[in-house]
């Protein structure tokens, strides 16, 4: 498969649209662990895709968007699989015995899968240099969770490790087919899709104990419903689209800088030395990826 040429000026599009989408999944995490201290961590996935879903339905009928074509359909069920269930799911789990803080430092894989996901099924082919620096920056996150000893919570870190390869998936996936459906519409056929399913479950699901859910929780639901499901996957397909999956990918990597930072000022949690120093090293491999991206 030929690849596309990338102007200069989708380039630097890209790049700023895939910051603004990283900003806004920094959060993620932070809000999911505020929300799933309070609720059901399924509960929490479902209302999510939920609240996003009929919100991206408005969307979609406000403006009159015309239905994905049959051909269409198949990615749209991979990005609602990985990005409106998998991720959400699984790290929502994983946030039951890690700190948002441990699972943050998980996201710096993230990258390297959306780049492998990207080759397989985006067809692009990077500069052998560029996966030297993607291949560094996971390694120094997987070192780093050894090294705080990954035996303390293997079911945790299995589910984080599971999380980021679905999610990577959707990234790559949804960039895909960005480029003929457009962003927006992307993620919001995606959790269309996925209404039919989780409405009926938003309501078996929902707790009996509604009163005892604190505003931090709410505001932690609310969070990951409108900015981590929908809002920040308009900035972040539209930069995977314009700059290259594998290229703009690699800015995943500074999420554990950003999303460190909430969780010490939101969640109190501690952020130690080592964390730093790996979100230096992995912010090094962004540079390294983007010069050897091509």
């Amino acid at each position: 498969m030929m690849t596309e040429t990338i102007s200069k000026d989708q380039a630097v599009s890209g790049w700023i649209n895939g910051f603004i989408g990283v900003l806004l999944f920094s959060g993620s995490m932070p809000a999911t662990k505020l929300a799933v201290m309070e609720m059901d961590p399924i509960f929490a996935t479902i209302a999510r895709a939920v609240i996003a879903g009929i919100l991206a339905l408005s969307v979609l009928l406000i403006y009159q968007e015309k239905r994905p074509a049959k051909k269409q359909l198949f990615s749209l069920v991979l990005v609602a699989i990985g990005c409106v269930i998998g991720f959400p799911l699984l790290s929502s789990l994983a946030l039951q015995y890690l700190t948002s803080a441990h699972s943050i430092v998980f996201l710096g894989m993230l990258p390297l899968a959306t780049a492998i996901f990207g080759v397989f099924r985006g067809g692009e082919k990077p500069h052998p240099v560029f996966w030297l620096f993607s291949v560094i920056g996971s390694l120094l996150v997987i070192g780093y969770a050894f090294s705080q000893g990954i035996s303390a919570s293997p079911v945790g870190d299995i589910l984080m490790l599971l999380a980021i390869i679905l999610c990577g998936m959707g990234y790559a996936e949804g960039a895909k087919l960005s480029k003929t459906l457009g962003g927006w519409q992307v993620i919001s056929w995606a959790l269309v899709i996925s209404l039919p399913v989780m409405l009926p479950l938003f309501f078996i699901y929902f707790p009996t104990n509604v009163e005892s859910i604190s505003f931090r929780g709410w505001f932690g639901l609310g969070y990951i419903s409108l900015f981590s499901m929908f809002i920040g996957f308009i900035f972040w397909y539209k930069g995977l689209a314009l700059g290259g999956i594998t290229t703009v990918g690699q800015l995943q990597l500074l999420q554990p800088f950003f999303g460190l930072a909430l969780a010490a000022y939101l969640l109190h949690e501690q952020v130690s030395i080592g964390m730093l120093g790996i979100t230096v090293g992995v912010i090094l491999c962004v540079i390294g990826t983007k010069k050897f991206a091509k």
